[in-house]
């Protein structure tokens, strides 16, 4: 196991028949921060976005200015481009890496864009997850990059891709949306594509092991509710992270059926969720999350894909009317992320 991975795996998911749900919040609640490295404390002091001064953003700006005419006319597009607003879990979003389109400079400064999308604490296994995830191609061969209209302009967003990847950074210029955009993450830990079902190594199993503490903390009746019997959404692009604009008739229990000692674990761990992000991205996420209520949101855990039938369900989501955070851990770690502003629903 990578060392710098394995501290986000130091844990004991097997929870104690004769531990109630009160005392469980408390010691969980207790140990949240410590799990994720980085993680946030809550409620949010409402941030603004991120600007076209962020380092990322100032960065991008940067890329695009070194950019000869020919490279431009594979990496550019209009700000409107439809292409902007594609998603998945596996693609090069313009069909070659930045190795073979950019200098090595211009490399450089791709994942210097990337890793400050992150936290401090948590770029560099952002870095070594996609090194990882690039099967022996490395960052730069495995990873490709769009910009999309111009920096200084009414829009300009990047936007890079690879497998178990779509980030972006927009500097604010994709109004309502939270990151940009619907984002991609994943990870597969190790050589196998079906991971043990304490999935060692794995950057990102953390959120499911804290969205697993919320379900612990349910009593019997409400995780009848909460657990459905059948598989999670079909994963198909942009499809995936389609929202309802509902709050009620979503799957799983919603939060507003769940006592204030429960509705506050909830909340605790969207800002673990939240926790390897940047913080204007977290900001403006969390800031979006409570505009639709956090009492709107439904969690659900699919008992099918149940790895290791352990009774830690490894495939679960959080939606509300306007959210979507869809973690799909069985083979491995895919998580599909949108959060809009209730204004701008259609």
């Amino acid at each position: 196991m990578n060392p710098r991975f394995s501290d986000l795996n130091r844990c004991d998911c097997a929870f104690p028949s004769t531990l109630d749900r009160r005392s469980f919040l408390k010691t969980s609640t207790a140990g949240a921060v410590a799990v994720a490295a980085g993680a946030l404390g809550y409620p949010f002091a409402v941030a603004a976005a991120p600007s076209p001064h962020d380092t990322s953003e100032t960065l991008a700006s940067q890329l695009y200015k070194s950019l000869s005419p020919e490279q431009r006319a594979t990496v550019c597009f209009e700000f409107d481009h439809p292409l902007r607003r594609e998603i998945d879990n596996n693609w090069l979003i313009t069909k070659k890496p930045i190795r073979e389109l950019l200098t090595a400079d211009q490399q450089d400064l791709v994942r210097q864009i990337y890793r400050g999308l992150h936290t401090p604490e948590f770029a560099d296994r952002a870095m070594e997850q996609m090194i990882h995830d690039a099967e022996g191609k490395g960052f730069e061969g495995g990873v490709s990059v769009a910009l999309f209209g111009q920096p200084n302009a009414k829009g300009f967003e990047f936007v890079l891709t690879g497998r178990h990847c779509t980030r972006r950074c927009d500097g604010d210029s994709v109004a309502g949306v939270a990151f940009g955009g619907p984002i991609f993450y994943g990870h597969q830990a190790g050589t196998n594509d079906t991971e043990p079902s304490d999935h060692p190594g794995n950057v990102f199993w953390f959120q499911a092991r804290r969205v697993n503490d919320v379900f612990q903390a349910l009593d019997g009746r409400q995780r009848e509710t909460a657990l459905i019997n059948g598989k999670g959404r079909r994963e198909k692009r942009a499809e995936t992270v389609k929202l309802s604009g509902r709050a009620e008739g979503l799957s799983g229990i919603r939060v507003a059926d769940l006592a204030k000692d429960q509705r506050g674990l909830v909340q605790k761990v969207m800002g673990d969720l939240l926790s390897p992000f940047r913080k204007p991205d977290t900001d403006e996420a969390m800031k979006l999350v409570e505009a639709q209520g956090i009492e709107n949101l439904s969690l659900a855990f699919f008992k099918q894909d149940d790895l290791g039938t352990d009774g830690v369900w490894d495939v679960w989501q959080i939606e509300g009317p306007d959210m979507v955070w869809y973690f799909r851990g069985s083979p491995h770690v895919h998580c599909w992320v949108h959060i809009r502003d209730p204004k701008f629903r259609v």
